[in-house]
């Protein structure tokens, strides 16, 4: 296994175990002990609140990473379906289709999240929703443009004389051999996905008030930055590691799959 994969797999652990690995709870106050620095019984120190940072880092890390996990999966699913789906049933149909694609792909994702959790209201569903729509339309142009390119080929104009129908020549032929650009897209869309679940956490926006992502752990940290910077800096710092390791992921991926382009 390459190195770079190391990263990503540890974050995936952490989103899995990491509420498990919280030394205290996370939403347990101690109002004795507010701002409290690094050290001693709270090895991150404390917030505002007196609540344990690495707690709530740890059990961040769950909501933060699945839910961007989510959205992921969600695009993937519902983008690369309505391209190739599009791609196959004809010129107008993919027209006009893609004219709704292209319009949402030009409005920025923390826009369209804003507008989508303003519309199905505060939650992590809806929050899981709104990431998947925004990024959808990445997915639908990579899924067309791989359809053009196999359906092109002689093996797949073999299968069309030898009588196979748009289903099987998707299922059997094209779709294998366009996962790979897909699932490479996937590791580029998961970081953006972070950032903006952040983004949005830190607004206030998606998850209770309470709940301990990392971008609402930002946000409450950021009042008290000159009294308590460590508070806010746990939070930035694991949404920047998470950022860089999916990122490097998806490079590698890309590098794999494609070669020529690396190269």
């Amino acid at each position: 296994m390459s190195r770079v994969w190391l990263a990503p797999l540890a974050l995936l652990l952490l989103a899995l175990l990491g509420p498990g690995l919280a030394p205290l709870d996370p939403l347990d106050q101690d109002l004795s002990a507010l701002n409290q620095p690094l050290g001693g019984a709270h090895l991150l120190g404390t917030d505002h609140l007196g609540r344990d940072i690495l707690s709530r880092l740890l059990a961040g890390a769950g909501t933060t990473l699945l839910v961007a996990g989510g959205g992921t999966a969600l695009a993937l699913l519902v983008g690369a379906l309505a391209g190739l789906v599009l791609a196959a049933t004809g010129r107008w149909a993919e027209a006009l289709g893609f004219a709704a694609i292209d319009t949402l792909r030009g409005l920025p994702p923390l826009l369209l999240g804003l507008v989508g959790l303003a519309a199905l209201g505060p939650g992590l569903m809806p929050l899981v929703l709104t990431l998947g729509l925004s990024y959808a339309p990445l997915f639908a142009h990579v899924a067309r443009t791989a359809w053009r390119r196999e359906t092109s080929a002689d093996y797949v104009a073999a299968a069309l004389v030898n009588g196979a129908g748009p289903v099987r020549r998707l299922a059997r032929h094209i779709l294998p051999n366009a996962a790979g650009p897909i699932v490479t897209l996937s590791a580029i869309v998961l970081p953006r996905c972070i950032v903006t679940e952040s983004v949005l956490s830190f607004l206030g926006l998606g998850t209770a008030p309470d709940a301990p992502t990392w971008g609402r752990m930002a946000a409450d940290a950021a009042r008290f930055a000159e009294v308590a910077p460590h508070a806010l800096l746990a939070p930035v710092l694991a949404i920047a590691v998470a950022t860089a390791a999916s990122a490097l992921a998806g490079d590698a991926l890309r590098r794999r799959a494609d070669p020529l382009r690396a190269a």
